[in-house]
């Protein structure tokens, strides 16, 4: 998935960041409500996760205005203020979750495997395509009974080319969907991880197509 993280303590940042990013997750920093509008408007995220005290204004005011936007990208909340009318304020005006600072990092990975869950209904579900079974809730793949080890980002590509069998993904595409802003990458990291992924796919009926020029689909046979 890819998470646009708000928040301003850099220390704060790069530790939830580096933790998610453990889970296979490309993140986003903004360290105020005007870098993230500038991300949102240059990118989509399948989670926000939003500090309430930032240094250009109030976290429940980007929310608030994101709602009234109508983008319904999942949001949960992270403030240091511990009351209950705090959490049910913000939930209130369109928050998914809240965590109260400081968190253990294990319980912020599970709000977010719940939010994402509770929002992708039946994406989350087990899929099987093509002889191949891919379970995006335990981040395991089976190809007829054998279960393949496939490393975060094979998941994730594996995941986003399921998502949608037959379409055409271009790099650029891929690139934004699996690498944040901060990794140096080019799309020719692409084609290693379509390759990796076209190995791990044998014995199944999945093929990777490749289109010169164009990028990549997902086929069944």
């Amino acid at each position: 998935m890819r998470f646009l993280l708000v928040e301003d303590n850099d220390d704060l940042a790069r530790s939830v960041a580096a933790r998610l990013a453990l889970d296979g997750h490309a993140v986003d920093r903004a360290a105020g409500i005007a870098e993230a509008e500038d991300c949102l408007g240059a990118a989509s995220y399948d989670l926000i996760l939003l500090d309430i005290a930032l240094p250009d204004g109030d976290g429940r005011d980007f929310l608030v205005a994101q709602r009234r936007a109508r983008r319904d990208t999942p949001i949960i909340m992270m403030t240091a203020r511990a009351a209950v009318s705090d959490r049910v304020d913000v939930l209130d005006l369109g928050a998914d979750d809240y965590i109260t600072k400081p968190f253990d990092f294990a319980e912020l990975e599970a709000r977010c495997r719940a939010v994402l869950r509770r929002r992708g209904g039946a994406l989350q579900t087990v899929r099987d395509y093509a002889g191949v079974t891919f379970n995006p809730l335990t981040a395991t793949v089976s190809i007829a009974g054998e279960t393949r080890e496939l490393r975060s980002r094979e998941l994730r590509l594996l995941e986003i080319l399921l998502s949608a069998p037959g379409r055409i993904f271009s790099k650029a595409q891929l690139c934004d969907r699996l690498f944040s802003y901060s990794e140096a990458v080019t799309e020719n990291a692409i084609e290693v991880y379509v390759a990796r992924l076209r190995k791990k796919l044998e014995g199944s009926e999945a093929r990777i197509e490749t289109l010169r020029g164009v990028g990549y689909r997902l086929t069944g046979g």
